[in-house]
């Protein structure tokens, strides 16, 4: 059995907390990078709301039987 003393003990239990911080920094920063993903997909949907919106409300002129005032959104 290998026991640490000394300075390389406390060498190695540096290397570990570093090792802890850095691992944390990269879960943080994967965290991160998921929620910008999830900010993409939502505003990709966003974008295609005015245009579904405008959609919906020729539909519905047309099920009322009136023409549009203004054919372009």
């Amino acid at each position: 059995m290998l026991v640490e003393t000394g300075a390389e003990g406390e060498n190695n239990s540096f290397r570990e907390a570093e090792y802890c911080t850095i691992n944390s920094m990269l879960d943080q920063i994967n965290s991160c990078l998921d929620h910008l993903k999830n900010n993409d997909h939502l505003h990709a949907h966003l974008q295609e709301l005015p245009e579904s919106i405008w959609q919906m409300y020729l539909k519905f002129q047309q099920q009322l039987g009136e023409a549009p005032s203004d054919a372009s959104p």
